[in-house]
């Protein structure tokens, strides 16, 4: 007998395999099953530059080019010396009065009280516009001056206390009895005062240095 004809053009499996759940793409047994779209066509494409060429490094790592982080900033330099010379002005009078305070209290001066008054006027004043010569000899001049200028309100405590009428009127109206009565009663151990006064604030600008 004759065998029956088979239709032409019948319908091929694709790939070799049978449809698994009605997808005639799924491969058969041993077969990898390619993934799946996932809708973003940008999915695997890596991530878009953020216009910052370090953005990608880890905190820790170093510059490019080797070497630390780039434009460290140095530090402030100490070498203002108007501003050195104005510190040790301000210094000087301030001093200058609590010393004049301090030697009318006790009706005395205190060489120790003048080497504090030089010590601290140099500190500041070097503190500020660093161990510039002008600097420093700014210092001991107003340091002398500071000593002075309190010695000059000593007197006038003492003045006021005496004859009994304010501080302010004494300073006001007979200051030249207070100068005059600084020649009259100055010594050595005066001048000595305004010379420690000056070596202190060398040795307090030496120090701050």
């Amino acid at each position: 007998m004759s065998q029956p004809v088979q239709p032409p053009n019948q319908p091929q499996q694709p790939f070799g395999g049978q449809p698994v759940d009605g997808n005639p793409y799924a491969g058969g047994p041993g077969q990898g099953v390619p993934s799946a779209p996932t809708g973003n066509p940008y999915g695997q494409q890596p991530p878009a530059p953020t216009g910052n060429p370090f953005a990608g490094q880890q905190p820790g790592q170093g510059a490019p080019f080797g070497g630390g982080a780039p434009f460290t900033p140095a530090p402030p330099a100490r070498n203002n010396v108007l501003l050195g010379v104005a510190v040790a002005l301000g210094a000087a009078i301030v001093a200058g009065i609590l010393y004049g305070v301090i030697a009318g209290s006790i009706e005395r001066e205190v060489g120790y009280a003048a080497v504090g008054v030089g010590f601290l006027v140099g500190f500041a004043a070097s503190k500020v516009g660093g161990s510039n010569p002008a600097v420093i000899a700014a210092s001991a001049v107003f340091s002398i001056g500071a000593v002075y200028v309190g010695q000059l309100i000593g007197i006038s405590m003492i003045l006021a206390d005496v004859a009994q009428i304010p501080f302010s009127e004494v300073v006001g109206d007979h200051f030249d009895a207070v100068t005059k009565a600084w020649s009259e009663e100055a010594d050595f151990m005066t001048y000595l005062f305004l010379g420690l006064g000056a070596v202190a604030a060398v040795g307090g600008a030496k120090k701050a240095g």
